[in-house]
């Protein structure tokens, strides 16, 4: 079917019909975005800061109806089980169960994000943003088919570092060292890394609980080179490797502060206070490093567990369906890392840790905050991917996730009715058009991406509208956030202080490299990058020769 167009006003400069934005969108994004002396008087009064803070946060969170959400992947429909089975996925929406005939296969959309040559660049993230964000989700947004089933998942549905710690204490066992506090480790050239996970290709007898993903593609030859590690996917390729790595030199460290500062502390009582103080200290650096660094506002959000904790949205999370398809961000990775001055194809990152061995990792650290991400778009998936991008769509018909247009209405955007207002470039519109017919039947994971992004933002409206709604309220209901927790008894006395002087991933690392005490570059942002500049131009020029591939 193909939607009649239906424009109220001519569209914006970039070409795309902003029509269907809908009025109080608008007007938020243009003062979240414009008026930075205001906001920087805004951040030089603490109190002002705090409840600002508090306003912006709920302002985000309720977008959609609070949780708890009435349906899971359960059942079309609201039962006890539904309500408090956690095995199984959320859901904001119901299923759609309406046949879509004209839909084109998970493999034909596919081919929409496949990416040409090196692709395009983003003009804000460097290659380490990628890296931190699918590091810190494999915790939470774990693959869905528990037991062969797609509705399943094993998610503990909070930030917990399931992916250094694993999932359970039988898992977590086979890390530990059980003296001090530490995970086992050992030591490359000064520099302190995880053991390896197998001993000639065969999993070491006690890492036996451990089961990496799609381990049967990993070459016999890389076997030996893998670490061992709690998440099933950190080994995927080198950027959750390298802050997996990262993260086991900070336990180790804040151990050893701890043993020494409480001497009569057990290893069990030292491992889990250093346990509580890195979850909550991966919660400050996405809130205060990550997600600022997505938004393009002027405000600067800040960790406030005091006032938080108060809203009304302050309910325990449950990761939802559409949650982790809106995570899955595949342009962002490069086709080619530039790692010591060559380019080491990404291929050849996947499984290997020795690239982090021999390149250290201050160095690579640096090597990866200069250069920059991929855009954030259709047409830049690099080629070795696609098959998970096909899988995606395959999992949102599976699921019967409801279409793009339905999650625009349920998160507070005017239905569009027409592709210019999705997207402003006409190489886009015409692949969407050839393969969906119109704007209605497309499906929410490919519209996602199809968004312009907007305001100088990573992404386009509704991407950034989920992410803002799960990503805060995912974060922010963590137990240990909770004021009564939130205390000396929890951390101790030494790890709030290492809590207060943590405020980015570069604190982290440069306490972190004893093999080497050099100063390097650690950052998500380009340092070109303008807060609430304009975005890189669309597709069209890399895209345009593709269509008729995709259309086929």
């Amino acid at each position: 079917m193909t939607t009649t167009p239906r424009r109220s006003h001519a569209p914006d400069g970039d070409g795309r019909d902003t029509s269907r934005d809908g009025l109080r969108n608008r007007v938020e994004a243009h003062v979240l975005t414009h008026y930075a002396p205001l906001w920087r008087a805004v951040h030089g009064n603490r109190w002002l800061h705090r409840k600002t803070n508090a306003l912006l946060t709920d302002v985000a969170v309720l977008k959609a109806p609070p949780r708890p959400n009435p349906l899971s992947t359960m059942a079309p429909y609201t039962s006890w089980p539904s309500l408090t089975d956690r095995s199984y996925v959320g859901r904001h929406l119901p299923p759609d169960t309406a046949p879509h005939p004209g839909r084109p296969t998970p493999q034909r959309a596919a081919e929409l994000f496949r990416r040409e040559g090196t692709g395009r660049s983003c003009p804000r993230s460097t290659a380490l943003l990628p890296a931190f964000a699918q590091w810190f989700t494999d915790g939470f947004l774990r693959g869905h088919g528990l037991g062969g089933d797609p509705r399943r998942t094993d998610s503990p549905h909070t930030i917990n570092l399931v992916q250094l710690y694993g999932a359970g204490e039988e898992v977590t066992a086979c890390l530990r060292e059980f003296e001090g506090g530490r995970l086992k480790s050992r030591t490359v050239r000064g520099g302190e890394f995880p053991p390896l996970l197998c001993d000639q290709g065969r999993i070491k007898a006690e890492f036996e609980r451990l089961k990496p993903v799609r381990w049967d593609d990993v070459p016999e030859p890389l076997r030996d080179t893998v670490f061992a590690s709690g998440g099933d996917r950190a080994h995927a390729h080198i950027g959750p490797m390298l802050v997996n790595v990262l993260f086991l030199r900070e336990h180790n460290r804040i151990a050893g502060v701890l043993s020494r500062a409480y001497p009569a502390w057990d290893d069990e009582r030292v491992f889990q206070t250093t346990r509580n103080i890195l979850v909550v200290m991966t919660i400050r650096l996405v809130l205060e490093e990550y997600i600022n660094h997505l938004t393009p506002f002027h405000f600067r959000f800040i960790l406030d567990p005091m006032r938080t904790v108060r809203s009304s949205w302050h309910r325990e999370n449950w990761s939802t369906i559409e949650f982790s398809l809106v995570y899955r961000w595949h342009s962002l990775i490069p086709s080619t890392y530039r790692i010591g001055g060559r380019d080491v194809p990404l291929l050849h990152t996947l499984a290997n840790g020795r690239i982090i061995e021999e390149r250290g990792m201050g160095p690579l650290f640096d090597d990866l905050s200069r250069q920059p991400a991929g855009l954030m778009s259709l047409f830049n998936t690099d080629p070795l991917l696609l098959p998970i991008e096909a899988r995606s769509v395959e999992v949102g018909r599976e699921l019967d996730v409801a279409s793009y247009n339905d999650y625009r209405e349920h998160f507070g955007f005017p239905r569009a009715t027409d592709l210019r207002q999705v997207s402003g470039d006409p190489v886009v519109r015409e692949a969407l058009h050839d393969l969906y017919g119109g704007v209605d039947e497309l499906d929410l994971y490919v519209g996602l991406f199809a968004e312009d992004a907007r305001h100088g933002s990573l992404f386009g409206n509704l991407l950034g509208r989920i992410i803002g709604i799960d990503a805060f309220s995912e974060a922010l209901t963590n137990p240990l956030l909770s004021p009564r927790l939130f205390t000396a008894a929890t951390f101790s006395a030494e790890g709030l202080d290492i809590l207060r002087r943590t405020r980015s991933l570069s604190d982290v690392v440069h306490r972190n490299l004893p093999e080497d005490d050099g100063r390097y570059l650690v950052s998500l942002g380009t340092k070109h990058a303008s807060r609430g500049g304009p975005a890189e131009d669309g597709v069209r020029t890399a895209a345009r020769h593709r269509r008729v591939r995709v259309a086929g």
